[in-house]
């Protein structure tokens, strides 16, 4: 019998210090389903376009994998194709809506997509939206960072850019990579999945999480094992708060953990079923 997790799963949203929130989460991590689903995007193009940019995405990419997923094992078989497929659809849309409204011109957005199935986790990204692994007590970034940080931290590495400079250096957020209806330099969609265990905790987020670092995430996420999603994804919203940062971005995350798993064939009780995933959003 095939071996499959239950999902506890919550996704947050913030406006942070900004105006307008130009980020868009989705997901679906229905206790007992063979398959879990998280979308993420960041827009960019200032107020209205930003916005429209990052449901565009969420929207189009979303709704082909819940269509594709609908057969999880096909789904599984051709999982980097269909993921591929969604964003470049995702891609045409944002080109066909520039064509019909061409002051939205430069708008485009981030995305992080992820697929759970069974005990494989498959995503594609491109931009600099993170996705983590949480295991063990240790926090790991899955995805590659599609901008200029990596090798402005490479400099540091190097000797030739001191680590305080480097934080606050201008080019840093420069995007290498994104979906903004023209060709795509950079895809990160990795072939062969990441095997997770019970336990594991699963984020995908913007890089408006990002203001807190990897040893603050991870004392969060670090504490009574019991705690439910929605409790840390609160936590570590009042965290990012607690910062009073004038520049902090939107922040938004899908946050999941897989809790002990069952078998396919293994009844699924009413009251479980009937447990969805939860919403938060601050400010």
């Amino acid at each position: 019998m095939t071996l499959r997790f239950d999902f506890d799963a919550v996704c947050a949203l913030s406006k942070g210090a900004r105006n307008y929130q130009e980020d868009a989460v989705i997901s679906d991590f229905s206790r007992g389903a063979d398959v879990g689903l998280a979308v993420l995007a960041d827009g960019m193009g200032g107020h209205a376009a930003g916005d429209v940019a990052s449901k565009i995405v969420v929207t189009e990419v979303f709704s082909e994998l819940m269509f594709q997923s609908c057969d999880p094992q096909a789904f599984e078989t051709n999982i980097a194709s269909s993921l591929h497929d969604a964003a470049m659809a995702a891609n045409a849309c944002l080109r066909e809506h520039v064509r019909a409204f061409p002051e939205t011109r430069g708008m485009g957005a981030t995305l992080v997509a992820t697929a759970i199935i069974n005990r494989n986790l498959y995503w594609i990204s491109i931009g600099d939206s993170p996705l983590y692994l949480y295991r063990d007590g240790t926090l790991q970034q899955l995805n590659e960072d599609h901008s200029l940080a990596p090798q402005i931290d490479f400099m540091v590495q190097s000797g030739l850019l001191d680590a305080e400079e480097a934080k606050h250096h201008p080019d840093r957020n420069t995007l290498t990579s994104v979906l903004f209806g023209e060709q795509v330099p950079q895809i990160d969609c990795p072939a062969a999945p990441l095997e997770l265990m019970a336990g594991d905790i699963v984020i995908v987020a913007s890089d408006g999480l990002q203001f807190l670092s990897e040893d603050q995430i991870s004392a969060v996420l670090g504490g009574d094992p019991q705690i439910r999603s929605a409790e840390l994804a609160d936590r570590l919203m009042e965290k990012v708060c607690a910062l009073d940062d004038p520049d902090l971005d939107n922040v938004s995350f899908s946050l999941v953990r897989l809790e002990g798993a069952g078998t396919a064939a293994q009844s699924v009780p009413a009251e479980t079923r009937a447990q969805q995933q939860s919403m938060r959003c601050v400010g």
